[in-house]
C-alpha cells in the first residue's frame, strides 16, 4: 500500500451500520459507473485504518446474538493474488483478474480466535462481476471446502500459527456493484488443526454444534467480511462526495 495507507486514523466501524451506496440500483447510471471505476484505485489513497479499522464491533454478531469485537493485529503488504487461495478457488476467481490483494488479520476480544480478511481488487467490469456473483450463487462455490482462501499469519501475534491446517470457517462475498471480492477465513489462535472446515453460513446456523460453530468462528468470518466490505463502501462514498 502507499504511504497514505500507513496513516493512523483510529477509525472504528459498527458492523451493523447501514451505509448508503453510490452504486445502488436506481441511482444515476453515469455516477454509478464513475464510482465503480474509482473503486478500483481507491486503495491507493485511503489509509489502512479506513479499509481495515483497528477495531471492528459487531452488535449481535456473535453466537446467540452476543456482541463481538475484533482487534486488528497484522496488516499484510499489498500484493498480487498468487498463492493467496487454494488452487480451485484461484481458478474460480481468475475470470475477474486481480489488480491488488489487500489483507489484514484480526483477533477476537479474548485472542482465542483469529481471522484473516481480504479485499481482492479485480480487473472485471460490472458485467464480469455480476457473472462471477451468479456463478458463486448457483454453483455454491462459497460453500466448498476445496475452495478456501489462505490465512495471513504474522510473527509475534496471536496469528503466528495460523496456517492452512488451522482454517475452520470462511466467507466469500462477491458484490455485483463493486470490482472487489471480499473474503474472511477464521481459525483457533492456539494453532489446533481443523479436520473439517465449515462455511460461515453453516457454522452460524441455528442448532449448529461443530467446533467452529460453538467457538463462533463462523460468526467471526461473516462479521469481519461484512465489516470490511462496509468500510470499503464508506470510503468510496466519501471519496466520491469529495470530488
Amino acid at each position: 500500500m502507499t504511504a497514505a495507507l500507513c496513516a493512523v486514523l483510529g477509525v472504528g466501524l459498527l458492523v451493523g451500520a447501514v451505509v448508503g451506496s453510490l452504486l445502488r440500483e436506481g441511482g444515476d447510471p453515469a455516477r454509478s459507473t464513475d464510482a465503480f471505476q474509482h473503486a478500483r484505485t481507491l486503495w491507493r489513497g485511503v489509509p489502512v485504518d479506513t479499509l481495515f479499522p483497528r477495531t471492528l464491533t459487531g452488535r449481535g454478531a456473535g453466537p446467540g446474538g452476543a456482541d463481538r469485537t475484533w482487534t486488528r493485529i497484522a496488516v499484510a503488504p499489498d500484493d498480487g493474488c498468487a498463492g493467496a487461495f487454494d488452487p480451485l478457488l484461484a481458478t474460480a476467481l481468475s475470470p475477474v483478474g486481480c489488480t491488488r490483494l489487500l489483507r489484514a488479520t484480526y483477533a477476537d476480544a479474548t485472542s482465542t480466535s483469529v481471522t484473516t480478511v481480504g479485499l481482492v481488487v479485480t480487473r472485471a467490469d460490472a458485467a464480469g462481476m455480476r457473472t462471477l456473483r451468479n456463478r458463486f450463487a448457483t454453483e455454491r462455490l462459497g460453500q466448498r471446502a476445496d475452495l478456501l482462501p489462505k490465512p495471513y499469519p504474522a510473527d509475534d501475534t496471536a496469528a503466528e500459527g495460523f496456517g492452512d491446517a488451522q482454517r475452520a470457517s470462511w466467507r466469500i462475498s462477491v458484490p455485483a456493484d463493486l470490482p472487489v471480492v471480499v473474503y474472511a477465513v477464521s481459525g483457533f489462535a492456539d494453532g489446533r488443526e481443523v479436520q473439517r472446515p465449515e462455511p460461515a453460513d453453516r457454522a452460524t446456523a441455528r442448532g449448529a454444534t461443530t467446533d467452529p460453530a460453538e467457538a463462533g468462528l463462523g460468526h467471526d468470518a461473516k462479521g469481519l467480511a461484512a465489516g470490511v466490505e462496509r468500510a470499503f463502501r464508506t470510503a468510496l462514498n466519501a471519496a466520491m462526495e469529495a470530488r
